[in-house]
């Protein structure tokens, strides 16, 4: 597996069972191809957590919403 990186903001801002989730979800994308470019965008709705994850090309966009006792607004690239 290749080395993971991380900045110190995403580490203190992001807990760490979301980091998993993101990182999950960009190396389960069904695509002909990744960008290397990924968005996260992290939004509240209500008490879950809402996650878009995108890229440009190949044009990718996948929403999850799961229950989360601390959501989180952000947006990671």
């Amino acid at each position: 597996m290749k080395p993971r990186y991380i900045t110190h903001g995403i580490q203190a801002t992001i807990p760490p069972w979301l980091q998993t989730l993101l990182w999950y979800m960009r190396d389960s994308m069904e695509v002909p191809e990744r960008d290397y470019l990924q968005i996260f965008r992290l939004s509240c709705d209500g008490n879950r957590q809402r996650i878009e994850h995108a890229q440009e090309q190949p044009e990718y966009k996948h929403v999850v919403v799961i229950p989360g006792e601390q959501p989180v607004d952000a947006k990671v690239y």
